[in-house]
């Protein structure tokens, strides 16, 4: 017997959980489908299955040769159905999900230049801090930031960002703040209360020693803008990542603390179910949203631009500067 297709049979009986099904899937006899699990048996010389009038169970040996037939199945179904997309145009419905702030700033310039690209697609956005099940949602692809909690997703790294500890030059000013490591410790912070990766608030100094920041909780949201806002507004510091500050920094009115010391980077990924059956429009779109962020990310490119122009500043103000 074909083994791949005894591999297939077996798979489909253990997720159907029985061999009727099996043989109804694949329009074979009850009897035919037992063969197609006894020919694996026989060959390896193990017991896969454990066998009743109303019940199949995995063995051990069964259940991890199980998610190996799986994967060999998976990686045969690809290849097939990457060589019959290759003709097939991209259209359809779309599904992605991102975190709000993310999403608001920075997802609509690149799902305009994909719908473009691919006029037959229709985008569809799901804009949360919550962490989606994309499967249970119909969600085709999610940008996810930090922490990847889901091992069994498919993950691919778009860009970094780095944690940015800020405040309004205004609110220095106003409070008397000089931004030292022990006055920002008393300093009332605005805080985002929905993180899920480590070292919210942490800075490591150039000796490598690490310092929280862990003055008076001011405010505390479940939004990065309403943080932003009141940033702005002189409530206090905010810790956060760079996208979400960095046109505010590029145009001043927000100041970067305690350069000198690092912060968590935090990685940007495109995650989506599985390798199985990945369609045209889901690969197009992952690849476009890696062309879109590249080596600079939009965000790191303003504070690039910031910290050369603060530079520049500084050049022409030395003595003897002309």
């Amino acid at each position: 017997m074909d083994r791949l297709t005894s591999m297939a049979v077996f798979v489909a009986a253990v997720e159907g959980g029985s061999l009727v099904g099996a043989a109804r899937r694949f329009g074979l006899s009850p009897s035919m489908a037992g063969k197609h699990v006894s020919a694996l048996e026989d060959h390896l010389q193990v017991r896969l299955l454990q066998r009743s009038t109303r019940l199949l169970t995995l063995t051990d040996i069964g259940r991890s040769y199980y998610q190996r037939c799986k994967d060999i199945i998976e990686a045969v179904e690809q290849a097939d159905s990457e060589a019959q997309n290759t003709q097939q145009r991209v259209q359809g419905r779309l599904c992605v999900a991102a975190p709000a702030t993310f999403g608001a700033l920075y997802l609509g310039n690149v799902v305009a230049g994909y719908m473009d690209n691919y006029p037959e697609v229709r985008v569809e956005t799901v804009l949360s801090d919550h962490y989606a099940d994309l499967l249970a949602e119909s969600i085709d692809v999610a940008i996810r930031i930090g922490t990847l909690q889901d091992s069994d997703l498919i993950a691919q790294r778009l860009a970094d960002c780095q944690m940015l500890l800020c405040a309004a030059p205004s609110f220095l000013q106003k409070f008397a703040v000089p931004p030292t490591l022990d006055n920002l410790r008393q300093a009332p912070r605005l805080a985002f209360n929905n993180a899920v990766s480590a070292g919210d608030w942490t800075l490591v100094d150039p000796q490598g020693n690490s310092h929280i920041i862990d003055g008076p909780l001011r405010l505390a949201a479940n939004d990065m803008q309403i943080l932003l806002a009141a940033a702005l507004e002189e409530a206090g510091i905010v810790y956060g990542p760079g996208f979400v500050f960095a046109r505010a920094i590029a145009e001043g009115k927000l100041q970067v603390l305690l350069t000198d010391h690092q912060t968590t980077r935090l990685a940007i990924y495109a995650v989506y179910p599985s390798r199985r059956h990945i369609s045209l429009k889901l690969r197009s779109f992952v690849e476009h949203l890696k062309q879109s962020f590249g080596d600079t990310a939009p965000w790191d490119r303003a504070l690039i631009k910031t910290r050369q122009d603060v530079t520049t500043a500084r050049d022409l103000s030395a003595p003897g500067a002309v």
